[in-house]
């Protein structure tokens, strides 16, 4: 594999300084260059200050004028707080879907997010231009509603959320629509336990979504997907999905050794062959040659190619991390789609650090999609903490070009 970066371009531009934009563009129909951007604005960590969204009908060569998505709203209970997470176009049914976090904290702490973090989708039939359905993702049967909404899932003792762009969504072939999601598990007393003394602990869920006659979607969620916390100190988080060449679904996740940097900081991953519904013991991800490779604690994205190639997009690095640092290199890895493993010799760095930036770099909070036509993969990335001197998240949303051969 050869990925030559032949561009990078502003995508949308910070507004002011310590402002930091995140992001990425979707297909929202089966075919053609129809595209919806979504970018959000941040100051501080796990925060969305606001968030806009745009189309384009020629692939993004232009855009739309931007609509303002209301990120924090009143509530009685405290302040309404949400999170966008992209979009997906399931080909089978030509349906754009849009999935985002959403919550009321008291206090209007982030980590109140913990025990009220929900889900919630919409569907639109004609391209993102209006939608057929805007609701919680509330699992199916009886005895389930907008607080007890998932098994195991109630507002007040824990949370269902997407941590970041690269939780993709799948199709499987019998046209279930999958979605990986990570949730705080409850100790004894029923709420929220963190058994890894880090940041926060969570495990990961697939979403399992049917289709109705009315555009609805009937939700179920699989077993849970449960790592060791002698292990990874803040469970498994953020895990994307990509189906090997047997069926079987790969679940890759970040892990951490936050609060025990002596502990060796790896990608964690599992498999499930009943269609996402069972997974594999969470183990470290491993390169071609069985060997597990260091990564911090970031975010990932499995990126199916039309060609058949299966890619990775994520931070590897050479030493043991320490927690979410550094978040760079940020490196492009093709995948063996037999053995779900990264094939070491493909891997190839797309961004890195640059002289005088600072150790704080962060390369992470990215989207990839492929551009139809050319095959090229393009790159959403904020350069998050790249000059000590500059408050705060400033940064621009910088769209990479990625050409692959």
């Amino acid at each position: 594999m050869k990925a030559t970066v032949t561009a990078r371009d502003v995508f949308v531009p910070s507004p002011e300084q310590g402002t930091g934009v995140m992001g990425g563009s979707y297909y929202t129909e089966s075919s053609g260059n129809r595209l919806v951007s979504i970018h959000s604005l941040t100051s501080r960590s796990d925060t969305v200050d606001a968030a806009f969204v745009r189309s384009s009908d020629d692939g993004g060569a232009t855009w739309s004028d931007p609509d303002r998505w209301e990120m924090s709203f009143d509530h009685p209970q405290g302040t309404g707080r949400r999170h966008p997470r992209g979009g997906y176009v399931d080909l089978q049914t030509g349906r754009y879907i849009s999935v985002w976090t959403e919550g009321i904290l008291p206090s209007d702490d982030p980590l109140e997010g913990m025990i009220r973090w929900t889900l919630h989708y919409s569907v639109s039939e004609d391209g993102g231009r209006t939608q057929i359905v805007n609701e919680q993702i509330v699992h199916t049967g009886d005895g389930y509603d907008a607080i007890h909404h998932l098994p195991g899932v109630s507002v007040g003792a824990n949370c269902v959320m997407i941590g970041d762009l690269g939780q993709r969504p799948l199709t499987r072939s019998d046209g279930v629509i999958l979605i990986p999601v990570q949730s705080t598990p409850v100790g004894p007393d029923g709420t929220y336990h963190n058994p890894g003394a880090g940041y926060t602990y969570t495990d990961c869920l697939m979403l399992m979504g049917t289709w109705r006659n009315d555009g609805r979607l009937d939700w179920t969620c699989s077993e849970r997907i449960v790592g060791d916390p002698e292990r990874t100190t803040r469970g498994v988080i953020e895990p994307t999905i990509a189906e090997l060449a047997d069926g079987s679904i790969l679940m890759v996740m970040r892990g951490s050794n936050d609060a025990r940097h002596d502990l060796p900081g790896h990608r964690w991953m599992s498999r499930s062959t009943d269609a996402g519904i069972t997974w594999t013991t969470p183990v470290p991800w491993t390169y071609d040659d069985s060997v597990a490779f260091h990564s911090p604690s970031s975010c990932s994205q499995l990126i199916p190619h039309s060609d058949g190639r299966l890619f990775w997009m994520g931070n590897l690095c050479e030493q043991n991390p320490e927690g979410n640092r550094p978040r760079y290199p940020i490196i492009l890895g093709e995948v063996d789609r037999h053995s779900g493993e990264l094939i070491r010799s493909s891997v190839t760095s797309i961004d890195d650090r640059q002289p005088g930036e600072s150790e704080q770099l962060t390369l992470s909070n990215f989207y990839v999609r492929e551009e139809r036509g050319t095959g090229d993969l393009l790159l959403h990335m904020p350069r998050f903490f790249a000059d000590d001197d500059v408050p705060g998240f400033s940064s621009d949303l910088i769209l990479q070009r990625i050409a692959i051969s």
